[in-house]
């Protein structure tokens, strides 16, 4: 049994008088208000409810049950339930100086008291608030916390009860308003209280008739034949005269409160084994607690432990066969058929300075006669086994083994729950299907496909995607500046670019931004021939500030821009003149985007809340999507050409249809801030940037749930919180650019970046590179699907980088 009020105690149906007990609770009480009284202090709410009882019978003066005065019944409505704390004579004291109203001075002219508020103690206890992750045990904890709640509020008396008790605990001087709450109303409520304690009535009918009748001093029968000396000390208390009544300190030396009882010493025994027994319970509870956790913790450990062992064994497995296989291929007459060319791991000063190692493939010999300069030497595989082991102590791999840990926790399990998954989706999805089934069936169908051959092949399911990550985030130590693009705008006031892309052949690169000029450069001129000034091949001006260019991926020589008066070009680079201009927007247009699938369809998107598809032979859009919020970003997947993804101010993504333009087929919901950019990784798959300073990877595959709201992987460590930095991926490479003034790479695979890039501003003077923290790079673009790509800064420089 838990705290519980005394005047619940007091009315329980079941309760007989055990007399040890009500002695004691009563000696307990008598104390209590001695300990004021000798403080000068007059308690005035010697009442049950003011009163919390534990499950030993000791009891506690707590804080203020106050009644409510809308005259509801309800527990909730009419009772304030506060943390029972204990109050000591110190903390009486410190509340008579500061005035508190609940304890009232002897013989002082004080404000009359309010008749439902109790004695307050000076200390509560308040819980700490914590945020909690949704565990089990936390959610244990909650559900404790309410039960105890609830038990607190069960264990209170309702408002309709403490009215009536108000009424029979007041003194009859006060009833006559006669005299102010004293030391001897305190005592007549004493009486009351005794009487309560030897006299339990059943009903509230009853209990009603006799406290009526008590107040007149007349006691029940049963009560002078079965407890007459209680009965006699009661009517002492209960005198009509506060100046007959006994002071507290007679009431302690009185005959009737010291009497010997040898049964007493026994029964404070018993209380005092009780609490020691609570005590060990209570200890137990805590240790099975802490068991249950390490216990939960040690099976999850365990089970991680047998699947890494499985991996394990996996994985020499197929290292075996692979050496077996290759074995059989070099072992053949002509060494020229091997399609195994080895790979071993090398060092170079400038993969060295980094911690890493760079992998390089070495053909084999083609004749079979010179064996002995074959690299298929027969210790390949020791030089191998070493060189990775240098691999694996590099301080690149070390500073992010626990990034790798949980990215090769991820992937098997993801790999583990689609293999679970495939198994049970046999029946085919209908491609007709209006809501765009057509997408999830192609991806099923897709994964059976890969899944058969997965397993004829003898594939682990997981280890491929895993293994492709890795090796790709370890190929490469550096970014590497293959050119300086050297402009001559010397007399412009900004040479912000705002946008960089490439042609269908990756042969030209545009740019365009705050000089309202597209300048188009040859890729392979910029970074073979070192210029004074780099001039471009073709440029042509608009009206205003560029935001946005696309090459048409159909027509080589097609361009399309998007400026900031909300006009959509199309220019023909080769006559350096505008084909077209689409006027439909009403804002700023920030984004512009071809469909690859079918090149006569273009898509904008606006700060007026729309994205608008163009057919460019018409020069008209050919539908529209309504938002209520700007958009700031278009993007068509890689091969259909009924769908669209774009980002938007309200820091989502959506996936439409475009044979339905009504809703869209799915939302994708996790960023923060501003959804600045979006580009399509593969066919199902796309990567959001945002200017919570996080990019993030989804998978469309789950688009059947009208809502994806958690994504297969978030990329840290770039800064963009204000800006548009730029995105582009190649091959499961993500680059982008950062307020810090540097371009990140990332792959796929892991959420940390693999390659960084600092730009360094360069000293018209002096001609040294400094750092300028205050830029930030604006725009970045793989060279079609190459380890090569260009990006730029807020001050016009532009570097073509590679990775190397």
């Amino acid at each position: 049994m838990g705290d519980i009020s005394l005047r619940l105690w007091l009315d329980k149906p079941e309760r007989s008088v055990n007399v040890f007990e009500c002695l004691h609770i009563f000696r307990e009480i008598v104390e209590i208000v001695h300990a004021a009284h000798s403080q000068g202090i007059v308690v005035h709410n010697v009442r049950p409810s003011c009163f919390v009882m534990s499950a030993f019978n000791h009891v506690w003066l707590i804080e203020s049950a106050t009644c409510s005065h809308s005259g509801s019944d309800t527990l909730e409505e009419a009772v304030e339930i506060k943390t029972p704390t204990p109050t000591s004579i110190h903390d009486m004291h410190q509340r008579r100086c500061l005035g508190s109203e609940d304890f009232v001075p002897v013989k002082t002219s004080t404000a009359s008291l309010t008749d439902s508020s109790c004695m307050l103690s000076s200390v509560v206890f308040l819980a700490p608030a914590s945020s909690v992750d949704d565990t089990e045990e936390n959610k244990m904890k909650n559900r404790r916390k309410d039960e105890e709640v609830a038990g607190k509020k069960q264990s209170f008396p309702t408002k309709q009860v403490l009215q009536m008790e108000t009424s029979w605990y007041t003194s009859p001087e006060e009833v006559a308003g006669t005299s102010l709450p004293s030391c001897a109303s305190d005592v007549y409520q004493l009486g009351v209280l005794l009487f309560e304690l030897f006299c339990p009535l059943i009903s509230r009918e009853e209990k009603r008739r006799t406290m009526s009748s008590l107040r007149h001093r007349v006691l029940p029968p049963q009560l002078l034949l079965k407890w007459p000396k209680e009965a006699s000390f009661c009517l002492w208390l209960l005198h009509p005269e506060p100046n007959s009544r006994p002071t507290i300190g007679e009431l302690l030396q009185s005959e009737f409160l010291n009497e010997p009882r040898d049964d007493i010493e026994k029964c404070e025994a018993v209380v005092e084994i009780g609490e020691r027994i609570d005590d060990q319970e209570l200890l137990l509870e805590f240790l099975s607690l802490i068991q249950q956790k390490k216990g939960e913790a040690a099976e999850k450990l365990q089970h991680t432990i047998s699947f890494l062992c499985s991996d394990i064994e996996e994985a020499t497995k197929q290292k075996t066969v692979f050496k077996e296989m290759t074995s059989t291929e070099l072992g053949s007459d002509d060494c020229s058929t091997s399609s195994f060319p080895s790979i071993t791991v090398v060092g170079n000063e400038d993969s060295a300075c980094l911690g890493t190692r760079k992998r390089v493939r070495t053909i084999p010999c083609v004749d079979d006669t010179d064996t002995e300069g074959c690299e298929c030497d027969s210790n390949m595989v020791d030089d191998q086994k070493n060189d990775t082991s240098i691999l694996s102590k590099t301080p690149r791999f070390l500073n992010n083994l626990k990034k790798l840990e949980s990215a090769y926790f991820l992937t098997r399990c993801k790999s583990a729950y689609s293999s679970r998954k495939l198994v049970v989706q046999d029946s085919p999805i209908d491609i007709t299907d209006e809501k765009g089934s057509v997408v999830v069936a192609e991806r099923n169908c897709a994964n059976k496909v890969e899944l058969k051959e997965m397993s004829r092949e003898g594939k682990s399911l997981w280890t491929n995607p895993f293994l492709e990550g890795l090796c790709k985030y370890l190929s490469f130590s550096k970014l590497k500046v293959k050119a300086d693009l050297k402009q001559g705008d010397l007399l412009q006031s900004s040479n912000l670019v705002c946008s960089l892309s490439f042609d269908r052949d990756a042969e030209f690169f545009a740019t365009a931004g705050v000089n309202k000029k597209i300048k188009v450069f040859e890729c392979n001129t910029t970074i073979n021939e070192y210029r004074d000034i780099h001039y471009p091949v073709v440029e042509m001006v608009s009206r205003s500030t560029l935001s946005s260019t696309c090459w048409n991926t159909y027509i080589k020589s097609q361009i399309a821009s998007s400026n900031f008066e909300g006009v959509v070009q199309l220019w023909d680079v080769t006559r350096s003149q505008v084909q077209s201009e689409m006027k439909e927007h009403e804002r700023r247009v920030w984004s512009i985007d071809f469909s690859s699938a079918d090149p006569t369809l273009l898509a904008s998107g606006s700060d007026d809340g729309s994205v608008k598809l163009w057919n460019i032979n018409q020069g008209v859009s050919v539908g529209t999507i309504k938002t209520k919020a700007n958009v700031c970003c278009v993007q068509f997947p890689l091969d259909f050409a009924h769908f669209l993804a774009f980002g938007s101010a309200d820091h989502q993504i959506y996936y439409y249809d475009l044979r339905n333009l009504k809703v869209p087929l799915c939302a994708m919901v996790g960023h923060d801030k501003t959804v600045s950019y979006i580009k399509f990784v593969d066919t199902m798959s796309l990567v959001s940037a945002s200017t919570d300073n996080t990019l993030k990877l989804w998978d469309l595959s789950m688009c059947a749930s009208r809502v994806i709201d958690s994504p297969i992987q978030s990329f840290t460590g770039h800064k963009n919180v204000k800006n548009f930095v730029g995105l582009s991926v190649s091959d499961g490479y993500i680059a982008t650019g950062s307020e810090t003034n540097e371009v990140f790479i990332y792959h796929k695979a892991f959420p940390m970046p693999a390659l960084s890039f600092k730009f360094y501003s360069s000293d018209p003077l002096s001609g040294n590179e400094e750092d300028d923290s205050a830029q930030f790079i604006t725009s970045v673009c793989w060279r079609g699907q190459s380890s090569t790509l260009v990006a730029a800064n807020s001050t016009g420089n532009v570097k073509i980088l590679q990775m190397t």
